[in-house]
């Protein structure tokens, strides 16, 4: 099933504003959840609004949380996100974070006790479109683990994911890398258990440490778990989304006496660095031309087009589906028209999950 951009952000807006009664969170966040479907990351698309209405009623998440400035000095900030929506908190925060750099060619936000920030990639392009290199380190807090550490057979931590963005260039589009630590990420997982499909080969163990494609192992008691990308490389990478999102940010490494359920808490800490700092941004960028150049001028491999950059993805998947729709699976449909249900969204909004007005 393909449901319309505009549909499936009616939609979206509809059941958060029920659920939160915060009109403009639940636009922005809506917005933000939509357009990682549209640029094909399903896993932190609308297929995470149950979880944010669970957090809602339980009173984990808080829709009219502000951001609180707990330290400022000058291009360092820390803020506390009071566990308000992600996309919210992580707008205003960047948005301070971007009026720093541009004053001392540098920031540093760490940020903690957020609720979901959504797609970490967002607030890499943010601070990127403004003209800032950016780098991303972030951990997740949840009601449970889910990676194993590599060499380990339970899971210890969560999907902690990375990102670095690089502005566009005269002949280049943004840079934007922005990936789990683990293999796949846990909303992956949760897409493949819905549609019925499996999950990649080395990307899951079972309870007891074995490798399977079997998704349902990650939504039953004892739960099996996720591994880490690249197996000691991705598990490295994760430990620093812990270290440097969550312990220097105050908000935490994981630990068990920090999981409450329904919770997603998300710390992170981001570096914003001015490509012209030494005045060369203009070097810089030609540099950047001409080494993207050379890396995809090799000759594509069996089944492959073409070697993609970073965010090529991306921008391939928005064009077919801001055109086409947006794909979703049976079971993340039925989830929402529940949800829905639950919060009495009038059912002229419910039904426009079966749109299909192209």
């Amino acid at each position: 099933m393909r449901i319309p951009v505009h549909a499936l952000t009616a939609v979206a807006t509809a059941i958060l504003l029920h659920a939160g009664r915060n009109q403009a969170a639940a636009e922005r966040v809506s917005s933000r959840l939509v357009s990682a479907n549209v640029t094909g990351h399903d896993s932190h698309g609308v297929g995470m609004i149950p979880a944010y209405v669970d957090g809602i009623e339980s009173g984990q998440l808080l829709p009219n949380a502000e951001i609180e400035i707990v330290n400022d000095k000058g291009p360092f900030l820390l803020i506390d996100g009071g566990r308000g929506f992600g996309h919210v908190i992580a707008d205003q925060a960047m948005e301070m974070a971007i009026e720093r750099a541009k004053t001392s060619h540098f920031a540093v936000l760490s940020l903690r006790n957020s609720f979901h920030l959504g797609r970490l990639g967002d607030w890499g392009e943010m601070a990127s479109m403004a003209g800032f290199i950016c780098i991303i380190y972030a951990n997740v807090q949840s009601e449970r683990p889910l990676v194993a550490p590599y060499g380990g057979s339970d899971a210890r931590f969560v999907t902690n994911p990375y990102c670095t963005a690089i502005p566009a260039t005269e002949k280049n589009p943004m840079f934007i890398l922005d990936m789990a630590t683990s293999t796949i990420a846990m909303g992956k997982a949760r897409v493949a258990k819905l549609s019925g499909k499996q999950v990649p080969v080395g990307s899951v163990i079972d309870p007891q440490g074995n490798p399977t494609t079997d998704p349902s192992v990650m939504f039953q008691e004892p739960a099996g778990s996720l591994t880490t990308f690249g197996q000691h490389k991705g598990f490295g990478l994760a430990l620093l989304g812990d270290i440097l999102g969550g312990a220097f940010s105050g908000g935490g490494a994981y630990l068990p006496e920090r999981e409450v359920s329904d919770r997603i808490i998300n710390n992170m800490m981001a570096i914003l660095i001015d490509p012209d700092v030494f005045g060369e941004a203009k070097e810089f960028g030609i540099d950047i031309d001409r080494y993207i150049d050379w890396v995809k001028a090799s000759p594509p491999a069996e089944g492959f087009g073409s070697v993609l950059m970073p965010g090529d993805p991306e921008r391939l998947c928005a064009m077919d589906r801001c055109k086409n729709g947006i794909p979703l699976d049976s079971g993340t449909v039925e989830q929402l028209i529940a949800t829905a249900t639950s919060l009495n969204v009038p059912e002229e909004i419910i039904s426009m999950l079966s749109s299909n007005d192209f």
